[in-house]
Formats: C-alpha cells, structure tokens, sequence
C-alpha cells in the first residue's frame, strides 16, 4: 500500500474546538474521507429551526437549522439539509444546497455557492465564490471570485497529487480541505483534490493543484507587459 504519511492529518490542518461538529471527525483515515459523512450526520442531528432573520423574499426549502443572531437576506437560496450557525450573515443570491454545514460568524456572501461543505467558526466566502466538497478550516478567508473546482475534466475518481505520486481518494467529487486561518486571494483557483495548510497565503491568480505544507506563501510570478499604445495609421 503506498504511504500517505506526508498527507496532513485531520489534526493538522483544523481545530475541532472551532466546530459544534466535531464528532464528524471522529476515527478518520484522511481527513477528505469526511465529504462522505455530511448526509448521515445532517439525518441524525439537525433539527429545523430559524432562530435568525430570514428576509421574506429569502427561499428557504426542506430541512434547515438558522443559528440565533444570524441573517438570510433576500435573494439567498437555503436547500437543505444545511444547518447554519449563530451570528452569520447569508447575502444576496448565496446558495446553500444541500448536505452544508456553516459554523458560528460566517460570512457567505453574494453570489457564493456552497454543497457539500464544512465551514469552522469564522469563515468568510464572500463574493462570487463556488466551495463544493470541501471542508473551510478556522477563520479561512477566500478572496472574491475564488474557486474550490470539485470535479475532473476527464472523468474518474479525484488523485491527491504529493510530488509526483497520485494518490486516489476514492472520491468522485472532492473539492479541497484548507487548513485554519489560510487566505486565498482573488480569482485563484484550486483544482480538484488540493489539500492547503494552516496559515497559508495564496496569491490572486494563482491555479493550486496537490498538496501546500503549512505556513507558505504561494505567489504569482507572471509579469505584464507595458508598451507604449501607437494609434492606427490613417
């Protein structure tokens, strides 16, 4: 069997003590192997309620928890089973569809869209965002327009990609897990199956396949060309 101890563990890159879920995590071989939890764990433990302020031009549809203090405003789209935590804000056309589970003082703003995801305390998807099978770590931010790509252009099971090994996840659709208070920067793109750790910066631009070890900065070395703009000849 080949080795996966350069993997980081679940322990590694997210603090349960930053999730009222932590139980999701209990006994896990790699920490990706918790996208296949949600469903069941949604069945077993949510219970619809709102406790927050849900805008009346707001859709909220099937089984879904709204945290105290948190605010739906109009134009979003909750499909349950989702279950968001307290004093979150849900902005203008965001998507929640299905099998998410938001933490307490999140942000997931307009035009997001989240399915099959985990966000810890103190995450912030803001804008134009597309989190699918994924898992957001503690006080992760991503930048406008960053997008966690879930799903292979040639089809078969998503490779955890460790220098030049492929490792299978088993897993047709695996998005990325970011570790603990990582920033991601505008219109960067993760590819399927990318693992970053904790307190990590990405670049705006940057595309990021495989595996970031943590406390590492990833930029964008790209240079533009400035020339002098000559005007068309009569």
């Amino acid at each position: 069997m080949e080795s996966t101890s350069d993997i980081p563990r679940t322990e590694d890159l997210f603090d349960l003590g930053q999730t009222d879920h932590a139980s999701l995590f209990d006994s896990l071989g790699q920490a990706w192997e918790v996208l296949l939890r949600i469903s069941d764990y949604l069945r077993d433990n949510l219970r619809p309620q709102q406790l927050g302020q849900v805008h009346a031009q707001a859709v909220i549809e099937g089984d879904v928890f709204i945290g105290a203090g948190t605010v739906i405003e109009a134009g979003a789209l909750v499909h349950g089973p989702v279950w968001i935590g307290r004093n979150c804000r849900v902005g203008h056309g965001a998507t929640l569809r299905g099998n998410v589970i938001v933490g307490d003082d999140c942000v997931v703003g307009q035009a997001a869209e989240l399915k099959n995801a985990v966000l810890f305390n103190g995450c912030d998807v803001p804008h134009f965002n597309y989190v699918g099978d994924s898992v957001l770590g503690y006080h992760v931010h991503l930048g406008a327009g960053v997008m966690l790509s879930n799903y292979r252009l040639i089809r078969g099971n998503v490779n955890v990609r460790v220098g030049d090994r492929k490792i299978d996840s088993g897993l047709a659709k695996f998005g990325a897990l970011i570790g603990d208070r990582t920033e991601i920067g505008c219109n960067a793109v993760l590819n399927p199956g990318t693992i970053i750790g904790r307190d990590c910066v990405l670049y705006p631009n940057v595309t990021f396949t495989g595996v970031l070890p943590a406390k590492r900065l990833v930029k964008n070395k790209t240079e533009l060309a400035v020339v002098e703009k000559r005007e068309a000849a009569e």
